[in-house]
């Protein structure tokens, strides 16, 4: 591990050191994201619970207030001519059975005529010429109903199982935040070594410049030096001490990020003081093809497909009857022109007979979804694939650039110590070591790019299969 010399940069309050594993733990419990990803699993676990309870009966209570435009009557009018008529016809058929009686012969015709016409005349004259209202222009009702399913066709089970499956695929989903924001924070907490690391050696660079510049000042002063060179090696060592303290400010923007990624005030004191450490990692796309399937992302377009299925079965369904047992509890009635019993139990059916095809339509849109779902899950799987393999290529690449550099890199410095030497003894000049030590800094930036990137290769590995938090094993030493 490197270790920063003293120099201007910004002071970090003291505190522990903040491994990979613990920004896992703190992103998990603070992110905004996982929170709401969160949220979300719960809401379809409480709409899982709902359709549970589907089967219980449903118990209403039921109160009306209605007013009607005028009160309810009976159109004595529309029936005058059957009232009045039917009576004559029954006082004359009185009177012949009560004279049939008496003398055994029936009322003489004339005589049924005038009773006909004179009841006909006494009723017509009574007979009122309005309509009496039933019941009074308001009334108000209030009961119980109950009404409890016997037979939906399968649709409770089947909305039941859709259910089911968005509570897996909450599950899913939050599983995959997690898994997205893991890969996140380890790539911007390999940054941050990353940082450190340049910042460490950047620091050791300066104070190469810094002391170039004072042998420059000492053969100027002997005037064994040009002013002019003097100069470059003094334009040199600020441009040395200015990268270190952009350095020093990109490493603060870095944990200001790492800060939001761990859903904690920006301010927050965190103390990453780790650098870079190239560990080879054995890796291989051959035996990790099967632990695709277990991928969060893979297993989240399953339950696009696990969906699909479920609404086949509660499209099918919408075309079985429905089947509930009914049942009503009169409460209370007031000024109701007619009299509610008590009570009263049923079974009541409905059952589509015909909708113009449009249930046979939309099954047929549903199977079509399902085969679009497998072709996703299908599509992902070989896509998941190429990336693996396309990781593990990467990181056997990064390998290679990693072990030619580290030569470039020894070698620059070597030639850097050398260059030095020779200055000592008049052999070379200041701007020949001003030369090598850009030289060396420029190897040391893309080594440890290349390392940088090789970690970068293998958290993208870790994360393709659904793994991202290994990654800690290799960075926490």
């Amino acid at each position: 591990m490197l270790l920063l010399p003293a120099l201007p940069i910004p002071a970090q309050q003291p505190g522990k050191q903040l491994t990979l594993k613990e920004c896992y733990q703190l992103a998990k419990q603070g992110n905004t994201l996982v929170q709401q990803a969160q949220r979300s699993l719960q809401a379809r676990e409480y709409a899982l619970q709902a359709e549970n309870r589907s089967y219980y009966p449903k118990l209403d209570l039921l109160a009306g207030y209605n007013y009607l435009g005028k009160p309810l009557e009976i159109n004595l009018q529309q029936v005058k001519d059957g009232v009045v008529n039917g009576s004559s016809a029954q006082s004359v058929n009185t009177a012949n059975e009560v004279y049939r009686q008496v003398t055994g012969q029936p009322l003489p015709q004339n005589v049924q005529d005038v009773i006909y016409n004179a009841t006909k005349g006494i009723i017509n004259t009574f007979y009122p010429d309005y309509n009496p209202a039933l019941a009074k222009q308001s009334y108000f009702t209030a009961a119980l109903a109950l009404r409890q399913p016997l037979y939906l066709g399968g649709k409770i089970s089947a909305a039941q199982d859709l259910a089911r499956t968005q509570v897996t695929g909450g599950q899913v989903n939050q599983e995959v935040v997690e898994k997205g924001l893991y890969f996140t924070v380890g790539a911007q907490y390999l940054r941050i070594l990353y940082l450190n690391t340049i910042l460490a050696h950047e620091a050791v660079l300066v104070q190469a410049f810094e002391k170039n510049r004072d042998y420059a000042a000492s053969l100027k002063d002997n005037q064994v030096l040009p002013p002019y060179l003097l100069n470059w090696a003094r334009v040199a060592c600020v441009q040395a001490t200015n990268r270190y303290r952009n350095l020093a400010l990109e490493k603060e923007n870095a944990l200001l990020e790492l800060n939001n990624m761990l859903g904690q005030p920006l301010e927050t004191v965190i103390t990453i003081e780790d650098t870079l450490q190239y560990e080879q990692t054995p890796v291989a796309a051959s035996g990790e093809t099967e632990l695709l399937q277990q991928s969060p992302v893979y297993r989240l377009v399953a339950n696009k497909t696990d969906l699909a299925n479920v609404a086949v079965k509660a499209s099918r369904s919408l075309a079985l009857p429905n089947i509930f047992a009914i049942g009503s509890l009169n409460l209370y009635q007031k000024d109701l022109p007619v009299t509610i019993p008590p009570w009263l139990l049923g079974v009541e059916m409905q059952w589509n007979l015909f909708d113009g095809f449009q249930q046979s339509k939309r099954t047929k849109a549903t199977k079509m979804l399902v085969e679009e779902a497998e072709l996703a899950a299908a599509h992902t799987k070989t896509s998941l694939e190429l990336q693996l393999q396309v990781a593990v290529n990467k990181m056997k690449a990064l390998q290679n650039d990693v072990a030619s550099l580290d030569s470039a890199r020894q070698q620059a410095h070597l030639t850097t110590t050398l260059v030095t030497d020779r200055m000592q003894n008049q052999l070379s000049s200041v701007k020949d070591v001003n030369d090598a030590l850009l030289q060396e800094e420029e190897m040391q930036k893309i080594y440890y790019t290349a390392v940088m990137g090789y970690y970068l290769a293998l958290a993208e590995y870790y994360n393709i299969i659904g793994t991202p938090e290994q990654l800690a094993a290799y960075v926490d030493r």
